[in-house]
């Protein structure tokens, strides 16, 4: 099992950036994933990498925005959110699997959340 921390969430306004830190312990070992709750919806995959750096996978409306990154020195995912929208507004989560990273019900290990929200 992985701890995983998340932060860097907040308030901005729209059009504007944050980049979300995730830290923990052993993550050679795994995929990770950037996933998030809007309020009244289910949970989604926005982004996920490989545990070899060299695959990257991004939900639809995430590309071009969004960019996933890992620092296995470090034991850190990130997320880096451009252009933000309002309906970019929801809690998101690291995740962490050994499984398939594109495949949303192999992860297995959650940290707590951190609130982004976008005004407009």
């Amino acid at each position: 099992q992985v701890q995983l921390v998340e932060s860097g969430g907040g308030l901005v306004q729209a059009g504007g950036s944050l980049r979300l830190s995730c830290a923990g312990s052993g993550f050679s070992m795994y995929a990770l994933g950037w996933f998030r709750q809007a309020p009244g919806k289910e949970r989604e995959l926005v982004a996920a990498i490989s545990k070899t750096y060299s695959n990257t996978y991004y939900a639809d409306s995430m590309k071009g925005r969004f960019t996933i990154s890992r620092d296995n020195a470090k034991n850190t995912v990130y997320l880096q959110l451009n252009t933000l929208k309002p309906e970019d507004t929801a809690i998101y989560y690291c995740a962490a699997t050994r499984g398939y990273y594109r495949d949303y019900r192999t992860y297995t290990d959650w940290g707590q959340g951190t609130q982004v929200t976008v005004s407009s």
